[in-house]
């Protein structure tokens, strides 16, 4: 996004809302780790050059973006979702659960949600969710951005106490090295027993 970053908060803000708030999280296909969910409200009148989706920006641009959103944006809230959750609800009703704690943690209370590519239900007020939101609305990117930040430095503090599943490198998600690890040293407490890592190698195969 370059000169239209607030094109869709812009036509929202025309309507009538005023905090517009967006959802997304980091985490959800990964095999260790928690699940973090991100929600973030944009001062307009503080525009931030360069938002996108955190999975196609490089490391550097998304921790300069972070700094930036932390010192811009009127409202942050983060919250991490534990593996113990995730094997006890799965992780579609992680990633809802997540979504509403997000919002409620918020010091601002939004107007309009818009969440990134599926339908939060129990959202108390008006909201849309938007496919590809985390490309194509300024909110959502940013929460993307701040979701993955914020896992990847989680990610970094555990590769520090399981070295051997070289976290850093992969941040929990189920690569080659991942899976090989896991078949010599198997699970650890930070691996979601609710995900089957044997079929994850086979389809990385194919």
């Amino acid at each position: 996004m370059a000169a239209a970053e607030f094109g869709y908060e812009s036509k929202l803000r025309d309507a009538g809302f005023s905090a517009i708030a967006g959802v997304d999280e980091a985490g959800r296909g990964a095999l260790a780790g928690p699940l973090v969910v991100a929600a973030v409200i944009l001062d307009p009148l503080k525009p931030i050059i360069g938002l996108n989706d955190s999975k196609l920006l490089s490391a550097t641009k998304r921790e300069k973006l972070r700094i930036e959103i932390e010192a811009a944006a009127a409202a942050i809230a983060i919250v991490e979702i534990s593996v113990t959750e995730i094997d006890e609800i799965g992780i579609a009703q992680a990633d809802v659960q997540g979504m509403r704690r997000a919002l409620a943690r918020l010091e601002t209370a939004p107007d309009f949600v818009i969440t990134d590519g599926f339908v939060v239900a129990g959202i108390d007020r008006p909201s849309l969710a938007m496919k590809k939101g985390d490309q194509l609305c300024a909110s959502v990117s940013a929460a993307s951005i701040v979701a993955k930040t914020h896992r990847d430095a989680l990610m970094l503090e555990l590769d520090s106490q399981y070295p051997e599943y070289k976290l850093a490198s992969h941040k929990g998600y189920g690569t080659s090295q991942h899976v090989a690890a896991l078949r010599q040293y198997g699970n650890a407490e930070i691996h979601r027993r609710s995900f089957n890592w044997d079929k994850t190698e086979r389809l990385e195969a194919s």
